[in-house]
């Protein structure tokens, strides 16, 4: 299960149990002067998801009770997203996690990042090792690296650069999701409508919400794409065939890189396989991860 692999997969059963009630709570946490957001699901080994830079928490609404099946499931808002606060700067996203699960009195536990969540992951276990019993890195890429705009994709990041710095939300919000959520290779009436719409929601009110301090987040030093040898948990890395050709060459990278890995390209995918194809997604997570 946890031997170095390099597959795709078109399609898969997902198992179907019957969802039993499950514990659940929400609540909010002063981590480092930010109130932060988290819900609280099932019991078992801890398993934490972390959002992408697009979206909040709710990008995971179709793994929680499924996930919840198994482990207690913790998925939060990060600083400046959600029902989080904006909070002060300079700010860290690793930071705000430790600081989390801390309060949480949780000392081990499974990790799941996607895209913006997998560089704080990545982080994360660079800095405590110790508390992470295994590693998914969804559409990742680590700190450090650099991303290529050039050819065909040009324009479009050009567009939503131009939409940024005139504060123009619905097109930098429409140009993100021709990038990321359509992918440089379908249309938007090729990709399923409610994704895209419910991607759109939560990416409209990150835009409306233009947080001055976002560039203020602390890098980690050194930076981890120099450091990913160093990563000695299992991981699993998640790939969209149809995803930003940089975020696919992280992918591989991430994959090569990291003793301990294990990488599934998910066909007919972008950025978001987990809303595109759940129960695919759930189905290789559940079968990644140990259950007690």
């Amino acid at each position: 299960m946890l031997s170095r692999q390099h597959s795709i997969v078109t399609h898969m059963e997902s198992e179907k149990a019957p969802l039993a009630d499950v514990h659940h709570t929400t609540g909010e946490a002063c981590i480092n002067g930010t109130r932060i957001f988290y819900e609280m699901t099932g019991a078992g080994h801890p398993l934490v998801l972390v959002h992408s830079g697009m979206t909040d928490r709710r990008m995971w609404d179709e793994q929680v009770q499924v996930f919840a099946q198994h482990y207690q499931v913790i998925h939060y808002d990060m600083c400046g997203y959600g029902k989080s606060s904006q909070g002060t700067s300079p700010f860290s996203h690793a930071q705000d996690l430790y600081g989390l699960l801390t309060f949480l009195g949780i000392s081990h536990a499974f990790l799941v990042g996607c895209s913006l969540g997998s560089v704080t992951v990545i982080d994360f276990v660079l800095q405590y090792p110790g508390m992470i019993d295994g590693l998914i890195l969804v559409t990742a890429t680590p700190g450090g690296y650099e991303f290529t705009y050039d050819g065909e994709l040009f324009p479009l990041w050009n567009e939503i650069e131009e939409a940024r710095l005139r504060s123009d939300a619905m097109r930098g919000c429409e140009g993100q999701l021709r990038l990321w959520v359509d992918g440089p290779y379908r249309s938007p009436d090729q990709v399923n409508r409610l994704v895209r719409e419910r991607v759109r929601a939560m990416n409209m009110m990150i835009w409306e919400r233009n947080f001055e301090h976002s560039e203020d987040e602390q890098p980690l030093e050194p930076p981890a794409i120099s450091r990913l040898k160093e990563i000695g948990v299992p991981t699993l890395v998640l790939i969209g065939d149809l995803d930003d050709p940089n975020v696919v060459k992280s992918g591989e990278l991430l994959a090569a890189e990291i003793v301990d890995a294990t990488c599934i390209i998910l066909a007919g995918t972008a950025h978001f396989p987990n809303m595109e194809r759940p129960d695919e997604f759930n189905h290789l997570v559940l079968d990644f991860l140990p259950r007690s």
